[in-house]
This record gives structure tokens, sequence and C-alpha cells, in this order.
């Protein structure tokens, strides 16, 4: 197994991150872009955005968010020329152990349909199907 480490995203990481999500999720929303979104999340949760690198190079992402009571999963993603290394694991790990020290009590997060076959992943690491309807709303004007 390659060695990595995982460290806090920081705008030298920028490019890197938006070319994982890009090759993670090619159907993300406008709003999802990395140009979009990890611009906005770091300022206000600097701790709970954080990659996973070999030598220099982004392999791994996540975001995390908290209420003050629930905790998110946001941004999840592995290169896939480095999936089944346990990066995944160890960044979702790294997330709940962050969330913790915050008071954080459940975690949760959504799986798109498109993405569906990562069920079995988080379901490897203790997260269950949730029945319950997702919804949301445009309230910015991005499509």
């Amino acid at each position: 197994m390659e060695a990595f480490r995982i460290v806090n995203y920081s705008a030298e990481h920028f490019d890197g991150v938006r070319a994982l999500w890009r090759e993670a999720f090619p159907d993300n929303s406008q709003w999802s872009l990395g140009e979009v979104a990890a611009t906005a999340k770091l300022p206000a949760y600097s701790d709970l955005f954080f990659i996973a690198q070999d030598a220099d190079e982004v392999v791994g992402s996540i975001m995390a968010g908290f209420d003050g009571h629930q905790g998110w999963l946001y941004a999840v993603a592995v290169l896939r020329s480095h999936r089944r290394r346990r990066l995944g694991s160890a960044l979702v790990k790294e997330a709940e152990t962050r969330l913790g020290s915050m008071g954080c009590v459940k975690c949760g997060l959504q799986i798109g349909l498109a993405n569906a076959e990562v069920v079995g992943f988080y379901s490897s690491l203790g997260y269950a199907i949730e029945e319950c309807i997702s919804m949301e709303k445009n309230i910015a004007g991005l499509s």
C-alpha cells in the first residue's frame, strides 16, 4: 500500500480537488462544482474540509458539516487510480473523529442514485440506509 497523508484543505490544493471532483462527480450540479463548493466551505469550516495526498498529488477529499448536533459528509472522493487502498475509509474516520470532538452525535450522508454503487462502501463503515425523502431548492439561481 502506498503512503498517503491527510491534511486540511487550503487554496494551494484547489486545482487537485477540482480535478478529483470532476473525475468522481462528472454530473455535479453547478453549486457542487469545486469552483463553488471548495471556495464557499473553507472560511466557515476549515477543520472539516481536508484531503488525502500521495506525495503532492490530491488523491482524496472529504467535506463535513455540523449543525451543533448532527454532522454530514459531503464530497467523499478518491481518485480511481487510488481506490481500494483504504483512503476513503481513512477520510471518513477522520471526519467522524473531528465531528465527534465537536459534540456530534449522529453523522449522515446522501448518495445520488447515479452513485449507488458506493452503498456497500458506506455499509462497511457502519452506515445504514435511512428511509427519507430528500428535497432541495435552488435559492442562488445556479443551475
